[in-house]
């Protein structure tokens, strides 16, 4: 595990969203509040999007332009059950999406699609750090 401050962990999303390979998943796990939609926020503008990245906690799903096509940023927090995964469209966001960050994604259970690179973010001792994995 990595400890990153919140400056750290803005710069290393960047440069993995710059080098993710079209069609990429990418998983966070992790505590509230640990920075995974920090990391995501990073990721999104390393994959050249230009409007600011929000939380879908509400909506579940927000999409994005980025420089090579879709983005779409899940999260799965307010699913009560998987079954309610099966609303997403997961076939669309598959096709059509350049890269799908999902948050909370053990909450869609086998919904999720097969990961290319899973992140596990948490709280540590030091207030103004995130400790960051990658699984």
């Amino acid at each position: 595990m990595r400890l990153l401050t919140e400056e750290e962990l803005t710069a290393e999303g960047e440069t993995i969203g710059r080098a993710l390979p079209p069609g990429a998943v990418l998983l966070f796990e992790g505590d509230l509040g640990a920075g995974k939609t920090t990391l995501v926020k990073a990721i999104v503008r390393g994959l050249g999007v230009t409007a600011a990245a929000t939380s879908p906690t509400y909506s579940l799903v927000h999409h994005y332009a980025g420089r090579r096509g879709a983005v779409y940023h899940l999260d799965c927090y307010r699913l009560r059950t998987p079954d309610e995964a099966a609303d997403l469209d997961w076939e669309t966001l598959l096709r059509d999406g350049d890269a799908i960050l999902i948050e909370w994604p053990e909450r869609a259970g086998e919904w999720v699609p097969r990961a290319t690179r899973r992140f596990r973010l948490s709280h540590v001792e030091d207030p103004d750090r995130r400790g960051l994995e990658v699984l």
